[in-house]
């Protein structure tokens, strides 16, 4: 049968867990969600021991389905959704209050008072970040004011501060490994880009005691083992970690400067390989690292990327399904909105958590524009996938002036760029070829690939290059000139958002 390489993919809204073969071939995968908080408008929380059953129960359903033997599994790779931040206890291993999701925006004021007071520039010029609520820092400030105790834990070290694939090593090497890398690092407010290591200035900026960080290593080399992990052997190494968007880019195989894809998940996010120099963005989008090799012919390799995030995709199709009663499962929404050739001139701001890159506007809110009588939930349906295609042309816009680079295609993944008609209007709006993989789990495949290089299962990214496989490719159909009428369009109802 072979070796085996588990995937731990803990987004949003569940966890998935793949096991991959020494071939790439999918073994088997599984997918358990889990409840999502929100205690006060605009905040949303997580349980951490929710997340860690989810994935418990994700790794016995894919073991049982793929039939695997305690010595088959050659390691583990972990992807996680990123600035969501989780604190625990260093000794027991229980959470020490909910973590606060990378969707929260709690911290808007406390952002805005930073860059009134003119912290902002050299934020960006340390991080490559905005200061957003969308970043750990605020989030672990939030949480030493909303919990004064929490901060004498994290000063004396008895506390642990992680994004979540920090708590998940935690958990899965039973507290022997307190780690990260610098894909999810690079995501807190709280670490260079150059340096790539902690910075004590910015620790000072946002009141976070550097004993309460993680040790900071590559994206794949063997961090620690398994030990006492519910179906699982003990002395599995877990070896690769990246955050989601930055292991998709991996997954796609975008591994030389200028290829770019695109995760359609709960949002939407394009990042571009810019190779080993940081580029600075003049145009809203965020300068982030990419991943760092540290296994085999790859060690000491630092990748970074451009990235563009857009809050809302997926998740406006769950608005209309769970918000409005419109549909009754997200994969309605194609053939609705393939009923209508057009939008009928509605046009919908997908702002419900305020407009991220390159606007940067959380006070933003969801609009809806050009309603008549003669609207019907076919239009809204098809304005809604607009929608989230038009965003991702201001995030490609920005891209290509930043980077100085002309796409001409892009690789998609994600549960939403199975919806072939939002490919089709995604082909349409940018104007450029879009490719999907046969395989559109990306973000855990680039898991999967992370964690096999760390532990030697493959020689280096070259060989994984050479398997991924394209499923379909869209090319633009539609004419320019309507094309630059529904840029205008969507233009004026940002503007108004």
């Amino acid at each position: 049968m072979g070796k085996v390489v588990i995937a731990i993919d803990q987004g949003t809204t569940g966890s998935t867990v793949m096991v991959l073969g020494e071939a790439l071939d999918v073994r088997a995968k599984a997918n358990v969600e889990f409840p999502q908080l929100y205690p006060r408008p605009g905040w949303v929380e997580h349980d951490p021991d929710a997340i860690w059953q989810s994935v418990l129960d994700a790794l016995a359903q894919a073991l049982a389905a793929a039939r695997v033997r305690a010595g088959d599994i050659a390691a583990i790779g972990i992807t996680n959704q990123r600035e969501t931040t989780v604190v625990w206890d260093r000794k027991t291993g229980e959470p020490a209050r909910t973590a606060i999701v990378w969707q929260d925006r709690r911290t808007a004021d406390a952002c805005a008072q930073l860059r009134r007071a003119g912290h902002e520039p050299r934020v960006r010029a340390l991080t490559g970040l905005v200061l957003d609520p969308y970043f750990s820092a605020t989030k672990l400030r939030a949480m030493f004011d909303e919990t004064p105790t929490l901060r004498g834990r994290a000063e004396a070290g008895t506390l642990a501060f992680g994004t979540v694939d920090s708590f998940l090593v935690a958990r899965l090497t039973d507290g022997a490994a307190h780690v990260t890398d610098p894909s999810n690092a690079s995501r807190t407010l709280l670490f260079g880009l150059r340096s790539l290591a902690w910075e004590d200035e910015l620790c000072a900026l946002f009141g976070v005691p550097r004993a309460c960080l993680p040790e900071v290593r590559a994206s794949a080399e063997v961090y620690g083992v398994t030990r006492g992990v519910p179906g699982l052997p003990d002395g599995v190494p877990i070896a690769g970690i990246a955050g989601d968007q930055q292991a998709a880019l991996f997954g796609q195989a975008c591994f030389a400067p200028g290829e770019a894809k695109c995760t359609f998940g709960t949002g939407a996010f394009l990042l571009m390989n810019t190779g080993s120099e940081p580029v600075p963005s003049t145009r809203g989008l965020l300068t982030t690292v990419g991943w760092t090799l540290g296994a085999g012919d790859e060690r000491g390799e630092v990748t970074y990327a451009l990235e563009g995030s857009a809050f809302i995709a997926g998740a406006a199709v769950q608005w209309l399904r769970d918000g409005l009663g419109m549909i009754s499962s997200a994969r309605e929404i194609e053939a609705l909105a393939r009923s209508v050739p057009d939008s009928g001139g509605v046009v919908l701001v997908p702002g419900f958590a305020g407009l991220g890159a390159p606007h940067w506007r959380p006070d933003a809110r969801g609009a809806i524009f050009g309603l008549t009588r003669g609207t019907t939930r076919a239009h809204l349906a098809r304005a809604t996938l607009e929608g989230i295609a038009l965003q991702n042309h201001d995030l490609l816009r920005a891209m290509q002036d930043d980077s100085g680079r002309a796409l001409t295609s892009l690789k998609v993944d994600g549960g939403a760029s199975e919806n072939d008609l939002l490919m089709q209007l995604q082909a349409d709006v940018l104007g450029v070829t879009i490719s999907r993989p046969a395989i559109v789990e990306t973000t855990a495949l680039g898991a999967a690939f992370l964690g096999g290089l760390g532990a030697g299962v493959w020689r280096s990214k070259h060989e994984i290059a050479r398997a991924w496989r394209e499923e379909r490719r869209f090319t633009p159909t539609a004419d320019r000139a309507a094309v630059t009428e529904q840029l205008r369009r969507w233009d004026e109802a940002v503007a108004k958002a």
